[in-house]
């Protein structure tokens, strides 16, 4: 039998509780704790790291969302943080990053972008010229964007007086000013590339698994941020995605705040002096609470009835449940059809002229072979996952979801089998997995997956400094500004600190 979790003592008394150990809930925390802030940080899952956590079930651990991290070079805003706090994370760097697949084309995703750039430019029909211009406007406005990430000093405000920190963000930002509220297929329009398949299904593929959203409906200035993603400290994990939230733990306990796994919060109610919640039936007091959750669930935690609650779990709500397959693999099956040792991630697309979701689009990452505690002896696992559509399946009876969900997960095995044939093959066993299911390993509603999908218009810059619902609640997580990736999550937790530690005051460090 595991050992039972260590829950907080009854009465305890916090600076500040966050409910969560997702990378929203793991950055909130650990900024709190390096603030001064006396912090509890409870999580129901015995486990962290919520969508980017690793799970064991038998004798393998599978990635239950996310499998690729970005932000892990030193002067970045995840590696700096492990660097700081000196913790072992062992990354292997990966080169392609990742390789995109469909009929007709065979993609290698190079780490070197200028590489990536001239393999396109090689490609039957490719307009080259048009496209090095594409890309060298599209570099410039990039390096902009994730300098707000990767160096604090130039971050995006945390509060809407940060009027330093908004003059700083402004040279970053300018070049937009024309594309905002415009889809990302608009500006690949102006540049004359929308009409190359390759360059329009890279895209599509990378805003549907980044923002949420195609090419065609991707607010630009989230979408040109995004297709940057796979050349900013990209690496593969090795043990697991979830390491990074087991290193972060560590990390928050180093900076004196405490961690408590398998500790549901049942409820969470205001009082005079802050917040009461109940923690698997002890009472734990908080002047804040920091909630890493969807918004339906907060407002369900906290029955709590509010505009930003609602329509933010509108907006989620509309966008995409989670569809995924964990699957034990023949390593001596994989390496007899010349499959590398070295963990690998695809990008597999069926039908281009189809919607890149619903087992059309499978995103499957494979670990290496001598992963730490991966699988047993010859054997390797994979982590498959798509898109399915919350409104539609919503709107099912009961008895027909299944069949809805069977038929996207028949589609990924027909994808993968046509796709990525040596895998397929050497398919052990699967562990397919509902949105229900997704629901289970990761406690949010319905299995709803990536957050917000980042549409064209300027709702998506109303979310820069959403409104506490109540009075010493924040928010954080993939519903929240930056928004999706485990990056982004782990930053906007971190704002939502610095203004948690604003309303805490100057006094905490002394109280430590």
């Amino acid at each position: 039998m595991p050992p039972s979790p260590r829950l907080p003592e009854p009465g305890a008394r916090y600076d500040a509780l966050v409910v969560g150990a997702g990378m929203g809930g793991l950055g909130a925390a650990l900024a709190l704790a390096e603030g001064g802030a006396r912090v509890a940080l409870c999580e129901a899952l015995t486990y962290p790291g919520g969508c980017a956590a690793t799970f064991r079930r038998g004798p393998h651990r599978f990635d239950a969302g996310a499998t690729l991290v970005g932000g892990l070079d030193d002067h970045q805003h995840l590696g700096g943080l492990l660097a700081r706090h000196a913790l072992r994370l062992p990354t292997t760097p990966l080169d392609p990053v990742i390789h995109l697949r469909a009929p007709g084309l065979d993609l290698p995703v190079d780490a070197d972008k200028a590489r990536f750039v001239d393999r396109l430019c090689a490609l039957p029909g490719a307009p080259a010229p048009a496209l090095r211009r594409f890309f060298s406007w599209q570099g410039r406005v990039a390096d902009g964007l994730w300098a707000l990430l990767d160096q604090p000093e130039r971050r995006l405000p945390a509060h809407p007086l940060d009027l330093g920190a908004a003059a700083r963000a402004l040279p970053a930002l300018w070049p937009l000013a024309p594309w905002l509220g415009r889809p990302l297929l608009a500006v690949l329009r102006h540049h004359g590339v929308d009409g190359f398949l390759p360059l329009r299904l890279w895209a599509d593929a990378t805003c549907q698994i980044t923002v949420q959203t195609p090419a065609a409906q991707a607010e630009a200035a989230f979408a040109l941020g995004a297709l940057d993603y796979v050349w900013r400290g990209a690496r593969h994990v090795e043990g697991g995605v979830g390491e990074v939230a087991r290193a972060l733990c560590e990390a928050v306990r180093a900076a004196g705040g405490e961690v408590f796994l398998g500790a549901r919060v049942r409820t969470l109610r205001r009082d005079a002096g802050g917040w009461t919640a109940d923690v698997r039936g002890r009472p734990v007091r908080a002047t804040v609470v920091l909630a890493n959750q969807l918004p339906q669930d907060l407002a369900a935690l906290a029955e709590l009835a509010h505009p930003t609650l609602t329509h933010r779990a509108e907006e989620v709500s509309a966008g995409w449940g989670a569809c995924m397959h964990y699957l034990a693999l023949d390593a001596g099956r994989l390496e007899a059809a010349g499959v590398h040792r070295a963990a690998a991630h695809l990008e597999l697309v069926a039908d281009p002229a189809a919607p890149l979701v619903e087992g059309n689009h499978v995103f499957c990452s494979l670990s290496g072979a001598d992963e730490p505690d991966r699988a047993p002896p010859g054997q390797r696992v994979a982590t498959l996952s798509t898109h399915i559509g919350a409104p539609l399946l919503r709107a099912l009876p009961e008895d027909a979801r299944g069949a809805r969900v069977q038929a996207v997960q028949d589609r990924m095995r027909a994808t993968l089998a046509a796709l990525a044939p040596a895998l397929s093959a050497a398919v052990l066993q699967e562990h397919p997995a509902s949105p229900r299911t997704f629901q289970r390993f990761t406690r949010r509603a319905e299995g709803l997956v990536g957050g917000v999908p980042r549409r064209a218009g300027l709702r998506p810059y109303l979310d820069l400094w959403p409104a506490p619902p109540a009075p010493g609640l924040y928010m954080v997580g993939d519903t929240v500004f930056p928004g999706q990736s485990a990056l982004a999550t782990l930053i906007g937790g971190r704002r939502a600190a610095e203004r948690a530690l604003r309303e805490l005051g100057a006094g905490l460090p002394a109280r430590r």
